[in-house]
C-alpha cells in the first residue's frame, strides 16, 4: 500500500527571523522533491498574514520572533486558518516554551540541528495529520506529565485496589498503543504497519480516543494523555 503523503508535494511556509538561517533552511528543504517552499516570513505578524494568504500545508515556525513571537503567531494561525498544521523549529527546549507551543496548537516540535531527512519526515508526518515531537522533547513532556500526574496515579491505584472505577476517560490497551505511536510522531500508515492493523482501523481508534479525551485533534489528544498520566 502506498502512503498517500509520499504521492503529493507538501507546501511549506518558513518562518525565521535570522536571514542566514532562513535562507539555509529554505535551500536545504528545496532539495527535497516532496517539499515546495511557498513563502518566507521574518516576524510573527508577517507569518500570520502569509499563512492566511498562502494557505500552506505546513508552517515551520521559530519561537523567538520580533513583533509577535512564534507561540502567539501559532495561536493566531490556528484560529484564522482552517486545517493549519504548524511545526515549531527552534533552539528553545525548556518546559515553558514546549508546553506553551503545544497549548497554542502546534502539531510538532523540532529542535534546530535536526537532520534534514528527519525534518522532511516531520513535515510529511504533520502534513498527513499526525503529531511529531523530537525524541528529547517527547521525553521532557513524558517526564513532566509523570511528575504532574503522581497524585492521580496514586488515586488510580487506590481505585483499582478497591474495585471502584476512577474518574477520567478509560482508554483500551489498543487505544493506548495507538496513542503512544502518535506521540512518537508516526503517521496513520506507519501506526497501521507497526500494529498490524488497517489504516481505517487506526483512524477509528483515533476517533474514539479523541471522543474519550474530549479533544479535536491528534496533538491535543497526545498532550492531554501525557499530562494526565494516561500513557
Amino acid at each position: 500500500m502506498i502512503d498517500p503523503i509520499t504521492a503529493k508535494t507538501v507546501t511549506v511556509l518558513v518562518v525565521e527571523d535570522h536571514e542566514i538561517t532562513r535562507v539555509g533552511l529554505t535551500l536545504t528543504l528545496k532539495r527535497s522533491s516532496e517539499i515546495e517552499i511557498v513563502g518566507e516570513a521574518s516576524d510573527g505578524k508577517q507569518a500570520v498574514e502569509l499563512a492566511v494568504s498562502l494557505q500552506p500545508n505546513v508552517v515551520l515556525m521559530d519561537i523567538g520572533l520580533p513583533i509577535i513571537d512564534g507561540i502567539e503567531a501559532t495561536g493566531q494561525i490556528k484560529k484564522g486558518v482552517s486545517g493549519a498544521r504548524i511545526i515549531m523549529l527552534t533552539a528553545h527546549d525548556n518546559d515553558r516554551e514546549i508546553f506553551a507551543a503545544l497549548g497554542a496548537g502546534a502539531d510538532g516540535y523540532c529542535l534546530k540541528g535536526t537532520a534534514t531527512a528527519q525534518l522532511v519526515l516531520a513535515i510529511k508526518t504533520v502534513a498527513d495529520g499526525a503529531a511529531w515531537l523530537d525524541p528529547g522533547i517527547a521525553t521532557k513532556v513524558l517526564q513532566a506529565s509523570v511528575l504532574a500526574g503522581l497524585p492521580a496515579a496514586n488515586k488510580a491505584s487506590e481505585d483499582a485496589a478497591t474495585k471502584v472505577p476512577g474518574p477520567g476517560p478509560r482508554l483500551s490497551q489498543r487505544e493506548v498503543d495507538v496513542l503512544r505511536l502518535v506521540v512518537d510522531g508516526l503517521s496513520n500508515q506507519a501506526i497501521a504497519e507497526k500494529l498490524y492493523l488497517s489504516v481505517e482501523t487506526v483512524k477509528t481508534h483515533m476517533r474514539r480516543i479523541m471522543e474519550k479525551l474530549a479533544v479535536s485533534d491528534r496533538t491535543q489528544a497526545a498532550v492531554k494523555a501525557m499530562r494526565e498520566g494516561l500513557l
